[in-house]
C-alpha cells in the first residue's frame, strides 16, 4: 500500500508540474507576438527568425553536451527533423513575415485556431476519431475572424499576410502531431536538433529572399531580441515539449485558445496597439468557436497524463514534475 500511495502522490506532483508548465506556456506563448513585431522594426524576417533559432539552438546544445544527453536516433531523430522544419522553420517563416503587417491581437486569435488544426490533422493521421462538433467550432471561429477582420481586409490588414499567418498555425499543429507519430524522444534533444534544423530553413529562406545579415543595435530591438531567444524559445519550447510529451496533441494545443487574451493586453500596453469593439467581438466569437471544437461539448482528449513509465523515456529534469 505505501507504494500505491507513493506513486499516486508521484503522479499528483506531475500533474500539477505539468499545469505549472502550461500556464507558463500560455503566457509566454501570448506576449511573443509582441516581442516579435519589436523585433522587426530593425531586422529583417527571415534572418530576425533565423537569428533567433540559432542562438537559442545553441544554449539547448549546450546544456545537451554537459548533460550528457543522447540524440534522437533513427524514426524518432526523422521525427524530430520533420518536427523542427515544420513547427520552427515553416511555421516561423510565415509567421515573421505575415506578422509585419498584422496587428499582434490579430496575429494570435489567428493561431489560436491551432486546437481545430491540430484535430483535424490528428483525424488525418488516425490519432483522433472525426467528430462533427469539430468542423461546427472550425466554422464558427472562422465566422468570428471574418467578424473581426472582415472589413479590414485588403486594406489595413493585407489578405497575403492574414494566409500566411494561416499558414504558420497550420504548420504548427502538423508539427505536433508529427510529434506524436514519432515517440520516444526527450524533450532537450528534440529542441536542440528541432531548432537547428528549423534555423537553417529560415537562413536559407533569409539568402533567397536577398535579406540583409544584421543584428539588433537599438536597446528596444535587443530587448526583444533576447527575450525571444531566452524566454520566448528556450523556456517556450522547454515547456511545450514537457506538456505535449504527457498531453494528448489536441489538449496542448489548447493553449492556443489563451494566448490572444495576454497577447491583446500586453500589445495595447506596451505598443499602443489599438483594439476595436468589433475587433474584440470577432475575436470572442473565434474563441467560443475554438472551444467548441475542442474542449466543451467532449471528455475525449482531456489533459491526461501518461503512465509513468512512459514519461521516464521522455523526461529530463529539471522538468517541473519530473523527479
Amino acid at each position: 500500500m505505501p507504494d500505491a500511495g507513493n506513486a499516486a502522490s508521484g503522479r499528483t506532483r506531475e500533474d500539477t508540474g505539468t499545469l505549472v508548465a502550461f500556464f507558463a506556456l500560455v503566457v509566454i506563448g501570448g506576449s511573443n507576438a509582441v516581442a516579435v513585431r519589436m523585433s522587426n522594426v530593425e531586422l529583417p524576417p527571415f534572418w530576425g527568425a533565423a537569428a533567433r533559432f540559432f542562438l537559442a539552438a545553441a544554449i539547448f546544445w549546450a546544456i545537451v553536451l554537459v548533460r550528457r544527453i543522447a540524440l534522437p536516433r533513427g524514426k524518432a531523430l526523422v521525427g524530430t527533423v520533420l518536427y523542427g522544419s515544420l513547427a520552427v522553420g515553416a511555421s516561423y517563416a510565415f509567421g515573421y513575415w505575415g506578422i509585419e503587417k498584422i496587428p499582434a491581437g490579430l496575429f494570435m486569435v489567428i493561431l489560436s485556431l491551432g486546437p481545430l488544426m491540430t484535430m483535424f490533422f490528428a483525424v488525418a493521421h488516425r490519432l483522433e476519431p472525426f467528430r462533427w462538433m469539430g468542423l461546427a467550432g472550425a466554422l464558427i471561429a472562422l465566422a468570428g475572424i471574418a467578424i473581426g477582420v472582415g472589413p479590414q481586409l485588403g486594406h489595413s490588414v493585407p489578405i497575403p499576410s492574414l494566409l500566411a499567418v494561416v499558414a504558420a498555425a497550420a504548420c504548427t499543429a502538423e508539427g505536433s502531431v508529427v510529434y506524436k507519430l514519432f515517440p520516444g524522444t526527450k524533450p532537450l534533444p528534440t529542441n536542440a536538433v528541432a531548432f537547428t534544423t528549423g534555423a537553417g530553413i529560415l537562413l536559407l529562406v533569409s539568402l533567397i529572399a536577398g535579406e540583409s545579415r544584421l543584428m539588433p543595435s537599438e536597446p528596444r530591438t535587443i530587448a526583444a531580441f533576447a527575450y525571444l531567444v531566452v524566454v520566448g524559445s528556450v523556456l517556450l519550447f522547454y515547456v511545450y515539449l514537457l506538456v505535449l510529451s504527457r498531453w494528448t496533441a489536441s489538449a496542448t494545443s489548447y493553449a492556443f485558445l489563451l494566448f490572444p487574451i495576454a497577447t491583446i493586453v500586453i500589445a495595447a500596453v506596451v505598443t499602443n496597439e489599438r483594439v476595436t469593439l468589433q475587433f474584440l467581438l470577432g475575436s470572442a466569437l473565434a474563441l467560443v468557436g475554438v472551444w467548441v471544437g475542442t474542449v466543451g461539448p467532449r471528455a475525449k482528449g482531456l489533459p491526461v497524463a501518461k503512465a509513468p513509465a512512459e514519461i521516464s523515456e521522455r523526461c529530463d529534469p529539471p522538468y517541473p514534475g519530473c523527479a
